[in-house]
C-alpha cells in the first residue's frame, strides 16, 4: 500500500518538477563514449564516428529528467583532464570496449587511479562494456573480475553489458542513472 501512495506522489512530483542530473562520461578512446551520448540523445547510431578532441558536452532530456553529460577524450592526453570534470557529478560512467582485450587493464589502471582521487569520494560509478554485439567481448561478470570492480567498497558501482551499435541495455543504463540522480543531487 505504502509502495502505491509512493508511485502516486512520485507521478505528482513529475508534473511540476523537473530533475536534473549531471553526468562525466570517461575511458580510453574507442570505447564508444560519443556514440553512447548520441544513442541516447538522439537514438541514432553512426559507425564513422571521429574521436573526441578535448570534450563535447551535450543536454538530453528524457521524460521530466534533464541530463548534462560530458563526454571526455579519451586519448592518453586528455586523461588529466577526467578529475576535473567529474567533480560534483552525480554520476562517472566509465566506457569499456568490452571487445578490446589488450586495453583492459589499462582501463582498470585509470579507473582505479581515477577513483583514488580525494574529489571524487562517494560519487557513484557505471561501468559500461559496450560493443558486446562484437565477437568475444566480455559481458558483466566477466568484466567486473577483469576490471577490479568488486576491490571498489567506498561507492556505489554498476556494471552492465551495453551495444550502442544494437541499443542492448541502454534503457536499463538510463534507468540506472535516473535513479541514482534521485538519491544524489548536484
Amino acid at each position: 500500500m505504502l509502495g502505491f501512495f509512493q508511485r502516486i506522489l512520485d507521478w505528482f512530483r513529475s508534473l511540476f518538477w523537473k530533475e536534473e542530473m549531471e553526468l562525466t562520461l570517461v575511458g580510453l578512446q574507442n570505447s564508444g563514449k560519443t556514440t553512447f551520448v548520441n544513442v541516447i540523445a538522439s537514438g541514432q547510431f553512426n559507425e564513422d564516428m571521429i574521436p573526441t578532441v578535448g570534450f563535447n558536452m551535450r543536454k538530453v532530456t528524457k521524460g521530466n529528467v534533464t541530463i548534462k553529460l560530458w563526454d571526455i577524450g579519451g586519448q592518453p592526453r586528455f586523461r588529466s583532464m577526467w578529475e576535473r570534470y567529474c567533480r560534483g557529478v552525480t554520476a562517472i560512467v566509465f566506457m569499456v570496449d568490452a571487445a578490446d582485450h589488450e586495453k583492459l587493464e589499462a582501463a582498470k589502471n585509470e579507473l582505479h587511479q581515477l577513483l583514488e582521487k580525494p574529489q571524487l569520494a562517494g560519487i557513484p560509478v557505471l561501468v559500461l562494456g559496450n560493443k558486446v554485439d562484437l565477437p568475444n567481448a566480455l559481458r558483466e561478470k566477466e568484466l567486473i573480475e577483469r576490471m577490479s570492480l568488486n576491490t571498489i567498497v567506498d561507492r556505489e558501482i554498476c556494471c552492465y553489458s551495453v551495444s550502442c551499435k544494437e541499443r542492448e541495455n541502454i534503457d536499463i543504463t538510463l534507468q540506472w542513472l535516473i535513479e541514482c540522480s534521485k538519491g544524489r543531487k548536484i
